[in-house]
Order: C-alpha cells, then structure tokens, then sequence
C-alpha cells in the first residue's frame, strides 16, 4: 500500500544485515539468521505456522473492530471497493478469504480458514465479484469494475489457467502480494486443488508467473503504516506475525535477486543471554468468542522464551476468573525454551449468562516483573434450532450441481452442515461439509451414480434437527429405465438401507444365488439383522443387485 510510512527496498537491497521495522518481541525470528531459499522459508513456516487460532468464523467481525478500521474510527477499512461502511454495523460486507479457501478443498479444520493474516472484511459484491479466481491483471474490458477492484480476462501470462483474474487497486497490491507470500510460507504443507498461483510443495510453493506479478507488486506498493499497525494487532490475537511485512526483503531471498544469499537480521539475539518471554505478545488477548451456558471450549496459547532459568509460574487474577481454567499452573522453562515452545490450554466454563473477564499472569523463570494476557468470553442461552427446509437442487449438469436450502427466518446461525451421500454401485458414502452459505456447490458429480443431501444449522456447537432429503440424479438420461437410489450401510451384525423412495418386493440372496429372505416394503433408514456373510439385495424398483458385507 502506497499510504503511510515508506520502506525503500531499493536502499535496504544494498544490506545484508536488517533492522528491525516494527513492534517485534526480541528473539522472534533468531532462527532465520544463517538460513537461505529454502531453507529460509521452511525455517519461516516453523515459526508461524503454530499459532493462537482466533474463535470462530462467525466471530471475525468482531476481530476486524481492531484490525480494520480507519483511524478516524467510525469507517471499517476494506480494500475491495470504494464505498464508505460506518463502523461498526458489517452490513453490506462480507468476512473475504483472500487467498480462497477452495483452493486447499475449503477445508474448516485447518488453521488457514480462521486466519486473519489473510482475512479482511470486502464489499460483499465485490467479493461475489472476486470468486476463487487468482491475483492477476486485467486486460481489455473488465467485466467487473467498481472504482477499486477489477475483475476480468488476464494479460498474457498470467492467471495460471483460470478464466479470469482479480485486480485490486495500486494502493493494496503490495498488500496483497504479502498476503500470498504469508499463505505460501505458512501453509507450504498444504496439498492444493486449484494450482492458479499455488503448487503442492514446500518450495517455491508459488508458481513462476505468481511470482514474478507478486514480486513486482511488492516493490511498486511498500509496507505501510496500515499494514505494520494491522501486523501488530493480529499478533496480540494469534501470537503469529507475517514476516514479509516486518521484513520486506524476504521475499527477495526467498524467491527474488537475493535467492542463495544467507540472511541475517541484526541485534535478533537476546542480550546477554538475558531471559525473555517471546510469546504470548505484549498485551495478548485471547477471546472465546461466544459460548453456550452449561459448555466448554478450550483454546491454545503458545509460551515460547529464551534463556528463561527454572519454572514459569501462571495465575489468574481479577474479575471472572472462576469462569477459566488453565492446564498448569508451573511450566519448566526447558519446555518453554524448546525450538517448539510450550503450548497452556485455557479452557472458558461458563455457568451465568454474561460478558466474561480475567487476566493470565505470567512470572518466574528469570524475566523482569510479569507479562499479562488478557482472556475474555461471553456466555449466551443454549440456541433453539428450528429444521432447515432443504430445496431441489440447480444448475444440475452430469459434472456438477448447487444443493440449496432455506435460510431460517430470525435465528442467528454460525454455518450450514451438509451431509452428502453419494451412491455408488450400490454403495453409499457419507461426507459432512461445512458452508457459511445458504447453498453448496458440488463439483465432482460425476463420481457418483446419483446423490442426495440434508442440512443442519449450527449455532455454539448446538445443531438443528436434520432437514429433508433431497436427492440428485444426473441430468440428460432419457430412453432408459434407471434404478431408483439403493444402498446399504453395513455394521456388525446388521445392515441399515437408504433409499430415496419406498422400495418393494425386496429379496436378499446369499452368495450362491439362493434367496435367504424377502422384504416386501424396505423403507428409507431401515434396519435388519444379518449373520456374517456376503449377500445381495435386490428390489423391484432397482434391480441391480446391490452387495452386502456383513462382518
């Protein structure tokens, strides 16, 4: 971003030794000194990549109150279109992936889905707008241009195969740039689906064009204030900094001019050998979020030190702190030295409906005085779900299709659980798929003979009732008479059968072909007890037999 305070990499390109840029704890990145290429990204992803992970999805606006707003504070500051949001009202905006979370398969269990290094509240069309599509820029005509964000056919070269690129204004495209260079860093591990920008690989993870564009964008568009500021925030969350922002020539020894040169950052090792608590951040907050009375949730906080003599001693102090738990109360500081660091569980039980407040002290182990964290929950009533009214599939091809259903009228949920069964031969398997959508777009329809799905909503962990079954058939088949959907669910001892439609003159065969049992009706969800041994089911309604393990 072009804003604010200006790093000129052109005078900084001529040290090997760096200063520090910002509000970074003394020993943070010590080991990177030494380390090259490589080398050097891998020992970055080992510092960042374990991190404090914030408290929910549903919660990031609450997070982006210190992260996003402009220094006026009254106006949320997006960086995807040109229009003017009044904090702290989210309405009109959405909670944007920048790096999109189809990329790794969408995913919720992974850090990357909750982490605010790449999470920023967007316009809620421009981000319709922006899709899954990669960085990139436009050429000719966009086919989506709201002042600040572009969308549209790339230049040659770039896009990686996608049909379009997204295009942000000249005044965030550094930012973005060190946004991927976070993500490709942190998450080197991940295997990734869609290969625009991103390849499966510790290094260069970035394809060659990426980086060349994310290269030049971050040269053109320097560190800002907003972005060091913003930095410093999400580290007081997540206890996880992005390094290409506290130090812009990273990017160059990983994957710019300087690749094969030894970085080294100066003064990063502790004085003396003096004893100092890295993490958790000065002034740490570690917030719960929203919990139902009479439940549990546990968090992880990192304890990570230098030089630190003898044990670690943890309190809590003030307020509420019969609401909270932690895991010890002493930590030896060989632990808390280690290259891994110690992770506390503070666990938040709530019994009285209210906003919840304590301090986490921490002292002992050599450091001077004591380093405080602040924790903070809020207790709600238990949700009352009603049933999600599950609605016919559309945009049905033999490839693909979009599961819809109704949004419930007046409830606060935090995402959508679908379940997806899809049969096959005969056989059916089930996937759970979260989606903070009122829909779900399936993309490998083809791997299935025919589908069906139901939907829950969750709110604190609590979920809905299931909803309806609706069932999918491809599309484009006539002339022939299909089965109806049959499967067969096997556990030990007995069977369930799932069926879309009531079935009739049912007869289960053994292996040699003679009838064992008929089952005039099989309905969906029934169950039947069965001795070991494989058999075969077939029915009027679908006559291809359909085999039964039983074990």
């Amino acid at each position: 971003m072009k804003r604010g305070r200006i790093i000129l990499l052109e005078i900084l390109s001529i040290f090997t030794v760096l200063t520090v840029n910002a509000e970074i704890p003394t020993g943070y990145y010590t080991g990177l000194n030494g380390k090259a290429t490589s080398e050097l990204k891998t020992a970055l992803c080992n510092i960042i990549y374990d991190h404090t992970q914030v408290s929910s999805y549903s919660a990031l606006p609450s997070y982006f109150q210190k992260t996003d707003v402009r220094p006026n504070g009254t106006e949320w500051w997006e960086m995807y279109s040109n229009e003017t949001f009044s904090y702290p009202s989210f309405t009109g905006m959405n909670r944007e992936h920048c790096v999109p979370k189809s990329w790794w398969g969408g995913t919720t269990s992974i850090p990357a889905y909750t982490d605010l290094n790449h999470l920023y509240p967007s316009e809620m069309n421009a981000n319709s707008a922006k899709s899954n599509y990669p960085l990139g820029e436009v050429s000719g005509t966009p086919t989506f241009d709201n002042g600040v964000s572009k969308v549209g056919y790339a230049v040659t070269g770039q896009g990686g195969g996608a049909s379009r690129v997204f295009e942000p204004a000249d005044e965030y495209k550094g930012d973005f740039a060190r946004t991927y260079f976070y993500m490709a860093t942190c998450y080197q591990n991940l295997t990734w689906k869609y290969t625009y920008m991103m390849q499966t690989g510790t290094y260069p993870t970035l394809n060659t064009w990426a980086i060349d564009l994310l290269l030049r964008w971050h040269r053109e568009d320097p560190v800002s204030q907003k972005e060091t500021d913003r930095n410093d925030v999400v580290y007081s969350f997540q206890n996880n900094r992005n390094p290409f922002i506290d130090y812009p020539e990273l990017a160059e020894y990983i994957w710019g001019n300087k690749k094969g040169e030894l970085f080294y950052i100066q003064n990063e090792d502790v004085p003396g050998g003096t004893p100092a608590l890295i993490s958790p951040a000065k002034d740490a907050i570690l917030d719960f979020g929203e919990v139902a009375i009479g439940s549990s949730k546990t968090m992880k906080l990192p304890l990570k030190g230098e030089n630190l003599t003898g044990r670690l001693s943890l309190v809590l102090s003030q307020d509420d702190k019969t609401m909270f738990s932690l895991s010890d109360s002493e930590v030896d500081a060989t632990l808390v030295n280690s290259a891994e660091g110690y992770w506390l569980s503070v666990t938040y039980s709530p019994t009285a409906l209210a906003d919840h407040l304590t301090k986490l002290i921490i002292y002992d182990g050599g450091i001077e005085g004591s380093q405080s964290v602040s924790i903070m929950g809020r207790c709600l009533e238990v949700p009352i779900l009603s049933t999600i009214n599950a609605l016919p599939p559309s945009s049905v091809t033999s490839t693909s299709y979009v599961a819809n259903w109704e949004i419930p009228e007046g409830e606060t949920i935090d995402y959508y659980l679908v379940t997806r069964t899809r049969y096959v031969g005969g056989s059916a398997t089930i996937e759970e798929i979260e989606t903070e959508e009122n829909y779900l777009e399936i993309t490998d329809f083809e791997g299935s003979d025919s589908e069906s799905y139901s939907v829950q909503s969750v709110r604190l962990g609590y979920k809905s009732p299931a909803s309806n079954v609706v069932f999918v058939e491809h599309s484009g088949i006539s002339g022939v008479e299909m089965d109806k959907p049959l499967a067969v669910i096997s556990y030990p001892g007995w069977i369930r059968i799932i069926c879309g439609d009531i079935h009739t003159g049912g007869v289960l065969h053994d292996i040699s072909g003679k009838s064992v049992m008929s089952v005039p009706i099989i309905e969906n969800e029934m169950e039947m007890t069965l001795p070991h041994g494989v058999y075969f089911l077939t029915t009027n309604e679908h006559r291809t037999p359909v085999k039964i393990i039983v074990k």
